[in-house]
Order: structure tokens, then sequence, then C-alpha cells
């Protein structure tokens, strides 16, 4: 079983209630919009990291982390990328792709609207954890634990961290 982390749009912000959750988390899955590396360094400081750069990351990011990342955890096939739209609402740039060959968990970020969605016509878990950082449109920073046990989903839990002022 590996218990997961998901947090996107830090916008270079990392403070102890991040790494709280960090340390209890098995991996740790960024969906972008790092900001400073200091964000991705003090994480992979703890936990492995999975991650993807953003629309605000500058180069160093982008030579350091990819765009999109595939991977298999355990059994469950998970696809993480920025901008990925939502469930009927794709980016139009990985459409064709993600029909094409849909993943057991389709991750993006970039909204900061926190969501948990199952796609019908997909058969995948759409997931979006909001932002964690402090800068945005979002009144609530939250992040996203879930666990990945063989090829099974479970115990997803939204963290709220706290309220913006």
């Amino acid at each position: 079983m590996t218990k997961i982390l998901l947090l996107s749009d830090t916008h270079s912000f990392i403070d102890a209630q991040i790494l709280k959750f960090v340390k209890q988390a098995d991996e740790v899955w960024h969906a972008g919009d790092i900001g400073d590396l200091n964000v991705t360094d003090q994480i992979q400081k703890l936990k492995p990291l999975r991650c993807v750069f953003g629309n605000i990351d500058d180069a160093t990011a982008r030579l350091e982390f990819p765009l999109h990342n595939r991977f298999l955890c355990e059994q469950v096939d998970v696809w993480i990328t920025h901008i990925g739209g939502y469930p009927n609402r794709y980016n139009p740039a990985i459409r064709e792709t993600l029909q094409a060959n849909p993943p057991k968990i389709f991750i993006s970020g970039h909204s900061h609207i926190l969501k948990v969605q199952f796609d019908k016509k997909l058969n995948l878990l759409h997931l979006n954890p909001g932002a964690a950082g402090k800068y945005g449109i979002h009144k609530v920073r939250t992040m996203l634990r879930f666990e990945i046990d063989g090829s099974e989903i479970k115990n997803m839990e939204v963290i709220e961290l706290e309220q913006r002022k």
C-alpha cells in the first residue's frame, strides 16, 4: 500500500503545515505551478516526489520536471499534467491521447479548484487538489491524500489547510 499526498499550485509557498502532511505520505505528487524550486527541494528531502511543471514555472523547473508525467503506482496507471481540464472539457492538446489510452487516475492542477470526479465515459478518476499555496483565486488552501493498494484507490481525503485572508 502506498500513501499519496497530492498537491498543486504552491506558487513558491511551502510551510510547516504542508510539510507535516508530506512526512505522513509515502510519495508526494505535485501537479504544477511550483514556483520556486525550494518547494520541491524541501519535499524531496523528506519523500519521493513525482511532479510536473506548470504555466508559471520557469526554465529551471521545466528542465527538472516534465509537462506530463505518466507512471504506474503499484497497479494503477496515473497521468499528471498541469492544464488538463475536466471530464467533458479536457484540454484539446491532450484530449485525443487521453481518450485513446485513458489512465485509471488523471490529475491536473491550474484551476485552484479542488475536484474529485469520476469520468464515466473514460472510466477514470479525475483529481485536482486545488491550491496549496497562498497566491490565486482560492479561498481555502487544499490538498488531497489517498492510498493505492494494488489496483485499488481508497481512503480519499480532502485536506483544508486554512482560510486565506
